[in-house]
């Protein structure tokens, strides 16, 4: 949880103590117009179940959606949204609230935030046999996102959906590089090794008479990572942070995928030195024929090219696995709760799951997979044609400075920089990252 307060130094003052004197500012900030609250027309004295979550943009229309859908199946309430600013300041509001015993009724925060929230009493466990009872139990969702939503034995959270890195392809270069299986989608033996990736990028940048695959990490805090990440955890290497450390790595691979990433953007396959917008707009604009990215770029290139095609990320050190993270519905603590209303908040949050059709016409794989085995969700395209990434997924490592929007990506990014863009050499940048791991695994967690 970056961005948390530091707790001043009286006696006694606990960090719990420190988040609930803090919450008076916060309160502030929330009562002052800086959030803003939306829902449909509902009936005057209806009960609410209070949501804070992060969702703007198009985002946030299709969640009003999904709300206005839920509704048949949560009649006698109302979801009351409430929209804060993504990343940190984000979780600060929220860590600051459930310390408080003042938080929404349920929220959303991504998976990979969980192990900072769940072990501190910052949040609540769900109770698996009220879910049950709305039509929702753990056999609905895969293994490899739901084995996240634990601490302790107990569900901490109910994962929304999975939204992994993936890959984009226009689909003419890449049938006259031959490399698409009958069925029109990637043909995935194709990129099934370091050497075999990199020469279907430049087939694909011969068939497309412009460059192959673009990746757009310059200046982010977060794309090398995930492109990293994913790429370690498909060589089985160890990848284990005991709290206080050392980091339990193995180097040598580590560096082995440095070294495929350097070559993967050394100007043959990928212009070099693409920042984050840049590739998407080289991808919209057809200047590259394939892009590394998250599916949730999928509007902006649909809306440049409504024949834009998707593929899980290829398995490229032998081991299946893609990164992503997960939206999540999780239960602020309060001291005290509600039985009725907590409830209403399962009946809730059942409810939207239930709709997460409308949610994957973003782009993110619904992890309610009743959704995802219907016959309208096989028909989405190209969404139907990575949903099988969500059995590979890789999260962050489950500690509490990781995941979306934390320093500890960004650290990680920066490393990566080095290697990629200035020349770093890979088993020297292999051992920087593994220096920045110890350094936070050094500091014990603020909550």
């Amino acid at each position: 949880m970056t961005g948390m307060p530091v707790p001043v130094g009286r006696p006694g003052l606990t960090r719990r103590r420190a988040l609930t004197a803090a919450l008076a500012s916060g309160a502030a900030v929330l009562g002052g117009g800086a959030l803003s609250g939306c829902g449909s027309a509902v009936a005057a004295g209806e009960p609410a179940v209070r949501l804070w979550d992060l969702f703007s943009g198009a985002d946030g229309g299709l969640l009003n959606d999904m709300v206005h859908a839920a509704r048949p199946d949560m009649r006698g309430t109302r979801i009351e949204r409430t929209v804060l600013e993504w990343g940190t300041p984000y979780y600060t509001k929220l860590a600051m609230a459930s310390a408080g015993g003042r938080g929404p009724d349920m929220a959303v925060a991504h998976m990979s935030r969980l192990a900072g929230y769940a072990p501190t009493g910052l949040l609540d466990p769900w109770d698996l046999d009220v879910l049950a009872e709305y039509g929702v139990t753990r056999d609905d969702f895969a293994d490899a996102v739901w084995s996240r939503t634990q601490s302790e034995g107990r569900t901490y959270a109910i994962p929304l959906d999975t939204h992994p890195f993936i890959v984009f392809f226009h689909p003419e270069p890449a049938a006259d590089a031959g490399l698409l299986a009958k069925d029109g989608t990637l043909d995935a033996e194709a990129f099934s090794s370091p050497d075999r990736f990199l020469a279907a990028g430049r087939e694909l940048a011969k068939a497309s008479g412009k460059q192959g695959v673009a990746f757009g990490y310059v200046t982010d805090t977060a794309q090398g990572w995930r492109l990293f990440y994913g790429l370690y955890r498909q060589t089985g290497g160890a990848f284990r942070l005991p709290a206080g450390g050392p980091a339990e790595v193995d180097e040598d691979r580590m560096a082995e995928v440095i070294a495929f990433m350097a070559r993967l953007v050394d100007g043959r396959v990928n212009p070099k030195r693409l920042d984050y917008a840049a590739s998407i707009a080289a991808f919209a604009n057809r200047q590259t024929a394939m892009i590394l990215s998250g599916e949730w770029e999928l509007g902006t290139f649909r809306a440049a090219d409504k024949n834009v095609q998707a593929a899980p990320f290829p398995t490229v050190f032998g081991t299946p696995a893609v990164y992503a993270d997960a939206h999540s519905f999780v239960l602020p603590h309060r001291p005290d709760p509600d039985r009725a209303q907590r409830r209403r908040t399962h009946q809730a949050a059942a409810a939207l799951l239930k709709a997460g059709q409308i949610w994957a016409t973003a782009g993110h794989i619904p992890a309610y997979r009743p959704v995802t085995r219907t016959k309208a969700y096989e028909r989405l395209r190209p969404q139907a044609h990575y949903v099988q990434a969500q059995s590979h997924v890789v999260l962050d490592p489950a500690v509490w400075f990781a995941g979306a929007g934390s320093n500890f990506q960004n650290a990680m990014s920066q490393v990566l920089q080095q290697a990629l863009l200035d020349g770093l050499a890979p088993d020297r940048a292999a051992r920087a990252m593994v220096r920045r791991l110890n350094t936070f695994l050094s500091k014990p967690s603020p909550a």
